[in-house]
């Protein structure tokens, strides 16, 4: 990309574990950015080869099981004032690669952007799971992570967000009912230890589960999805079961101590 001297300067960074299934593919995507940065938990395949292939700047993080409590430090390594946050499955348009750089040049831009995502399930594009926002571009002394499951970045300023479907991260990983189920407990136990233990009455093991299932299926749109859909939403119940489930069971073993 040829730079100017009031063109400004973008870093993309990446946290990454085991991640050479579609890291050539990202990385290709974000090419033309000023920098790559990866921030790598110790990948045992050829992440760290493919990253290096394409000139990333790679540092090193302990293993946490989730990518938050890296990104702060995938950050602070950048070496621009702006940051784009993609994850290792996640390509990104010239479209919207050319949307960031103009809003990074607007006298008076936000602190940080919500970008929409496109996400895939069982072989189809799903409308339920758009726009899917993810607070991802920001000013690099904007923006802190916590290191939690499933947080959301704290921005200081206001965040814009970008609407149009050309201006979407890809989101390239192919979800199946396996991996959907495999994250289900993974994550549901990252939850617990976010939320802490809790009891819940029977009524609430019937009505948060419904509940998140209706609003899957008719409010964001999973009935116009078909089966796949309809699948989805019943896992997306099963996590939310799964999630109160485990915090119901922690409180009861806490109590016994």
């Amino acid at each position: 990309m040829l730079q100017t001297e009031s063109r400004p300067r973008i870093s993309a960074v990446i946290n990454t574990f085991n991640a050479e299934e579609h890291l050539a593919e990202v990385l290709e995507s974000l090419k033309d950015f000023d920098e790559i940065v990866v921030c790598d938990m110790f990948s045992e395949d050829n992440t760290r080869k493919i990253a290096a292939q394409y000139g990333a700047k790679i540092i090193d993080h302990e293993r946490c099981g989730i990518c938050e409590p890296a990104r702060n430090a995938a950050i602070q390594a950048a070496s621009n004032p702006w940051v784009l946050i993609v994850d290792a499955d996640e390509k990104v348009s010239p479209e919207l690669l050319e949307t960031l750089y103009d809003i990074a040049t607007q006298d008076d831009a936000p602190s940080a952007v919500r970008i929409p995502r496109r996400n895939w399930f069982m072989g189809r594009e799903m409308v339920c799971l758009f726009p899917d926002y993810v607070t991802r571009f920001a000013r690099k002394d904007k923006i802190n992570w916590p290191a939690a499951i499933h947080s959301q970045p704290e921005i200081d300023g206001r965040v814009d967000t970008l609407r149009d479907r050309d201006y979407s991260l890809i989101h390239l990983e192919q979800n199946t009912v396996a991996s959907r189920l495999e994250k289900t407990y993974r994550y549901s136990e990252k939850e617990v230890e976010r939320r802490g233990p809790q009891r819940y009455s029977a009524w609430s093991f019937l009505t948060k589960p419904a509940g998140r299932f209706l609003s899957t299926y008719f409010i964001k749109g999973g009935i116009r999805d078909g089966l796949p859909g309809l699948i989805w939403s019943l896992l997306e119940a099963q996590y939310k079961f799964s999630t109160i489930a485990r915090q119901h069971d922690a409180a009861r073993q806490s109590k016994k101590k």
